[in-house]
């Protein structure tokens, strides 16, 4: 494992651009069983139109179809991957909720899949799913190449988001003093300018002097716009 670990790293990151470095992820899946590859990334900023874009090796007409009936929004995989990191089989999600879209799916050649997502402290979220045209996943086989793909959704995360994060613009923040984090913690709760300073023992002015740089560094406008950047970059 850790030679093999050591072997796709190499062959990762030496790779020379984004589609360099996705036809290496798509090798790679290919090596574990799977003819398909894709990768998504949400960038949770802004909240009211979070950027996501994606890449895939899937059949053309699935990608237009995708996207011509809005999958996005309905797709479980997206969904589990908003909520949790934990590996899932598309198995998992052939409810009858899910079943127009699953026969969509295989009807397009995509039998059967494994997906997992990664979350970064910018709140980035990535998902990397591999699939197959073929016969469904077993638990043995699952067994045997499970840490390889954990492995793999990490490495495709930490490899590919500075490609796409200098493309995309992905916001980063300057690092907040823990005073500032603090008076920042506790705005968040609700608490006035007045309260949080005999909270912390410090004056009114100095209460406003931490939340006015916070403010510059989290380029927001007011605390509660703030408060959710903080949140959501892991901060708070």
């Amino acid at each position: 494992m850790i030679n093999w670990q050591k072997e796709q790293m190499q062959l990762l990151f030496e790779a020379k651009s984004e589609l360099a470095f996705f036809q290496v992820l798509t090798e790679i899946a290919e090596e574990l069983g799977f003819n398909y590859c894709a990768y998504g990334m949400r960038i949770l900023l802004p909240l009211s139109q979070p950027k996501v874009i994606m890449r895939n090796n899937y059949p053309l007409q699935w990608q237009q179809r995708y996207e011509h009936e809005g999958y996005l929004m309905l797709d479980p995989t997206v969904a589990h991957a908003k909520r949790s990191t934990l590996p899932l089989l598309w198995s998992d999600f052939s409810s009858a909720n899910h079943h127009l879209f699953w026969e969509d799916a295989r009807a397009h050649g995509l039998h059967s899949g494994w997906a997992q997502s990664c979350r970064d402290a910018n709140g980035t979220i990535g998902l990397l799913t591999l699939a197959r045209s073929d016969e469904n996943i077993t638990f043995n086989e699952l067994r045997k190449i499970s840490l390889q793909l954990t492995w793999l959704a990490q490495a495709a995360h930490e490899g590919i988001l500075p490609w796409l994060a200098g493309k995309y613009k992905q916001e980063t923040v300057t690092q907040l003093t823990a005073r500032e984090i603090e008076v920042l913690r506790w705005s968040a709760d609700g608490k006035t300018a007045e309260e949080v300073s005999r909270i912390m023992s410090i004056s009114d002015r100095t209460v406003n002097f931490h939340i006015s740089n916070a403010l510059k560094k989290l380029n927001s406008t007011n605390k509660i716009s703030a408060a959710i950047k903080a949140t959501v970059f892991g901060i708070l």
